[in-house]
């Protein structure tokens, strides 16, 4: 066992003694926190053993063929000893991956938000289109969706839905989604059979908790109105909608949707912590000069991600230049064939770019 799987093993146990001496009720957090390191630290601690094992099987056989007399079998073990230099091949590129210093949000819950920007109904009804999309997607990984607040046009299109991803894994799925999103298409309105260019924009936010940001509720400023409705008896005779902004940066966040009040104000607080988190994380990368060349457009709200252009059954991510003519099956949520591109072109460039150790920025 190399020094570094000794590490590993060691860490893992000590992570394990940890965690069964703590209690679940009080100490949610640590276990969370101690669960993801372990989860990571196995992971390359398997493949690590793998490489190892693999190694050994490949010194037997040549330890074999120094001895070795009869040519059929020594045919055989030059064949196995093809698969198990495959094999080690693909290991070591999962471990050098492993490697990468990883997101420390890539395994929490996401908050989406999706509104429709230029375009009018065509946009908004867009808009729906993405909603559907990403409920498929995260449906097909496992993943759970909660809407937690929407604005729904009369033409089945939304001027704004915001929504929970919940599952282990959701940010990184959906890490590299925020930006404008354009379509091309001759909406069905449309007589002259024009095609006509609509957008709608995508914030990816990871679900922020307390640990993560510390909201003082002396610095929330709460606002209760009465929930808008279409009249009759669903319009609410008290204020069940909230609206919350947080005062030292201005964010905002409302909800209406719930018929309580409380339900209302704990959506708007998850929104509203995951807002100011995105905020704080944006404004430290804006001095990591090196991390955001590696970047490839994830979070830029106003950047030009992609086109979905009908007509022609086609997809073009413009970030990394990837065009697809499988539109209607991405629509149905087989994303992942975009994900997997964009997660590589990440890889690549953050293998690329080369890290400062020190001294001036040029």
């Amino acid at each position: 066992m190399s020094l570094e799987t000794e590490q590993l093993a060691r860490r893992i146990h000590e992570i394990d003694e940890r965690v069964a001496n703590l209690r679940y009720d009080v100490d949610q957090k640590e276990i969370q926190k101690l669960t993801l390191e372990r989860r990571t630290m196995d992971s390359l601690f398997k493949l690590l053993t793998r490489e190892e094992s693999l190694r050994t099987h490949l010194a037997d056989n040549d330890a074999l063929l120094t001895e070795e007399t009869d040519a059929e079998f020594a045919a055989m073990i030059e064949e196995d000893k093809l698969r198990l230099k495959r094999e080690l091949e693909a290991v070591l590129a999962q471990i050098e991956e492993e490697r990468i210093p990883k997101d420390p949000d890539d395994d929490k819950n996401i908050i989406v938000e999706i509104r429709g920007g230029v375009g009018g109904d065509e946009a908004a009804l867009f808009a729906a289109d993405l909603f559907r999309m990403y409920s498929y997607f995260a449906s097909q990984h496992g993943l759970k969706i909660e809407v937690i607040s929407s604005h729904p046009t009369e033409i089945g299109g939304f001027k704004e839905v915001i929504f929970s991803v919940l599952g282990v894994g959701s940010y990184k799925l959906f890490k590299f989604e925020s930006g404008v999103h354009r379509v091309q298409r001759v909406p069905e309105t449309e007589a002259s059979g024009r095609i006509h260019t609509s957008t709608a924009t995508v914030a990816v936010l990871p679900e922020a908790e307390d640990v993560d940001v510390h909201i003082d509720d002396a610095d929330i400023k709460l606002e209760l109105f009465h929930a808008s409705g279409h009249g009759g008896q669903n319009v609410q005779k008290v204020e069940t909608a909230v609206r919350m902004t947080h005062i030292p940066t201005g964010i905002t966040a409302s909800c209406q949707d719930e018929r309580s009040q409380l339900k209302n104000k704990e959506k708007a607080l998850k929104v509203l912590r995951s807002r100011v988190y995105e905020f704080m994380k944006e404004k430290a990368d804006s001095e990591m000069i090196d991390e955001r060349r590696a970047q490839i457009g994830s979070g830029m709200r106003n950047m030009r991600i992609r086109t979905y252009n009908f007509p022609q059954g086609r997809l073009t991510d413009h970030r990394i230049g990837l065009s697809l003519y499988n539109l209607p099956l991405i629509m149905g949520g087989n994303l992942d064939p975009v994900v997997d591109a964009l997660h590589r072109a990440s890889r690549e460039k953050t293998l690329e770019t080369p890290i400062l150790q020190g001294g001036d920025d040029d």
